[in-house]
């Protein structure tokens, strides 16, 4: 099992947006990075489990569970030219955007920051905390995994004035 990471920004589709959407699963369309793309098409399986992450927002974190509900396939957002996600370039015979679905597992009874993850030594090697990664789709290694699950249930690391 590979474990994983995706962002989104909440004000355009959130982990209630997910829970909302009929038996709680939905396409992840509009990834348009090669190296994002690389990962759906190759390595993503289903049943890998992913964290949901809000993105550009007040509160950045992880706020979710997730499951890949369906392996890569063409994202046809990029045939749609009334759609955000057209890529003019994108051939249906050859696609050049994947997808992949996804399906809710659960929220987290609280939003593990961006901020406390930085906090963190045990994370200091996870790929989301390098700097200068923008990624949207991001591996997790299947310790800092469990070690995120585990922050949960404590409280979080309060800054000292």
């Amino acid at each position: 099992m590979n474990y994983w990471l995706m962002k989104s920004e909440p004000d355009v589709f959130g982990i209630n947006d997910l829970y909302n959407k009929p038996n709680r699963t939905e396409h992840w369309d509009g990834v348009r990075n090669y190296q994002a793309r690389n990962m759906m098409r190759d390595a993503m399986k289903l049943g890998d489990h992913v964290f949901f992450y809000h993105s550009n927002c007040d509160q950045p974190g992880i706020v979710g569970i997730m499951e890949v509900a369906k392996e890569g396939y063409p994202d046809f957002t990029a045939f749609d030219p009334d759609d955000s996600h057209f890529d003019p370039k994108s051939d249906p015979t050859q696609p050049r955007w994947i997808m992949v679905d996804v399906k809710y597992v659960r929220t987290l009874s609280r939003t593990i920051t961006l901020k406390e993850l930085k906090s963190r030594p045990e994370l200091t090697g996870m790929v989301l905390l390098r700097r200068g990664n923008r990624l949207s789709i991001i591996p997790v290694s299947e310790e800092e995994w469990r070690y995120i699950i585990s922050l949960e249930t404590t409280q979080p690391i309060m800054e000292v004035s």
